[in-house]
């Protein structure tokens, strides 16, 4: 039984999305106490439950304390079992969290399987799915497995209702990936998403970006959204380079000013550019699990997040794995799992 205490290092779900995750790969089971104790609201909330319970239907797991406002948790898996599933968060909650907990079996699983998911797919401090679709997909896809993603219905936060499907053709050992150039800019373009708010919003956001980065007005889209349950706005910037498409994100929310919206976002794509890296920070916690998967695997990135040491510190508790990480030059890290 591998011991977890879910208050080090980001203190966050992060610690038990990725326990469950290597738990159905390894078989191992673990046991976590101290869960969310870096969270104002410590132990399991509704998407937590949710991940915790979809991972039981996966791995035909027994397990203890899987209530909400639990901070303790033991998780004991016996198969990785491909089919059809529905997951609902019941809340604006992610449901991108919920997938990102079971998607590692299933892509080495012995069959095919078609995840539903609904509540919130386009939530603050979770990767929306436009970042699964144009950045963390098309990775994996390159790593064996085939996966295709369909948004039927966006949901953003508080009102949540969204809901996507995830069909996943699996391959038994994933291939490595190195991720070392970027390669040129092939491609570059802003999107505000706007439901059930004034379009001068996102013709706000998108003149920011216009400005701070010195695009084209071509290379911006306002996009109104008609079949959300509630208002919502986001902003990403796509980034498609030969090797390599980064998204990233900014969310509007109640009291900020839509001016202020895409600022922390043009600071990371400027910071992204200039240190000439494949890997956006985001992208980088995702990219662990799967490439330790496939045996290992390089990539070039920023500066680490406390997700991802917390992230590679978990690793090391189910998996016997090398994980460098060595600093190169313009703010760049070369991280080495094996």
């Amino acid at each position: 039984m591998i011991l977890i205490d879910g208050s080090f290092g980001e203190g966050g779900g992060q610690i038990l999305r990725s326990s469950l995750a290597l738990s159905l790969i390894t078989g191992k089971p673990f046991q976590i106490e101290n869960i969310r104790a870096g969270r104002k609201k410590p132990g399991l909330m509704r998407q937590h439950l949710t991940a915790v319970n979809a991972a039981v239907e996966i791995g035909d797991a027994d397990v203890s304390g899987n209530a909400i406002g639990s901070q303790f948790l033991t998780f004991s898996p016996k198969a990785i079992n491909a089919g059809t599933y529905d997951f609902k968060v019941g809340t604006a909650g992610s449901t991108t969290l919920v997938l990102q907990t079971i998607l590692p079996a299933l892509l080495i699983a012995d069959k095919s399987s078609e995840i539903t998911l609904e509540g919130g797919t386009h939530n603050p401090f979770a990767p929306p799915f436009s970042f699964l679709e144009k950045a963390f997909v098309p990775i994996i896809n390159k790593m064996g497995p085939n996966i295709t993603l369909d948004l039927q219905r966006p949901g953003f936060y508080p009102a949540g209702g969204g809901c996507f499907t995830v069909q996943i053709q699996p391959k038994a050992k994933l291939d490595r990936i190195d991720l070392i150039e970027r390669g040129d800019v092939v491609k570059r373009s802003a999107k505000a998403y706007v439901a059930y708010l004034p379009e001068k919003i996102a013709d706000r956001e998108l003149r920011v970006i216009r400005n701070k980065l010195l695009w084209d007005m071509k290379e911006t889209e306002i996009i109104k959204v008609r079949d959300s349950n509630g208002p919502g706005n986001i902003v990403t910037v796509e980034i498609a380079s030969e090797n390599i498409t980064e998204l990233f994100t900014g969310f509007g929310m109640k009291g900020v000013p839509a001016g202020k919206v895409p600022l922390e976002m043009v600071k990371e794509i400027r910071e992204y550019l200039a240190a000439g890296v494949p890997v956006a920070r985001h992208l980088a916690d995702q990219l662990m699990i799967p490439m330790a998967m496939a045996g290992g695997g390089t990539f070039r990135t920023l500066p680490l997040t406390l997700h991802s040491t917390t992230n590679i510190e978990i690793l090391k508790k189910f998996l016997d794995i090398q994980v460098d990480v060595n600093k190169l030059e313009n703010n760049a890290y070369e991280v080495n799992i094996a």
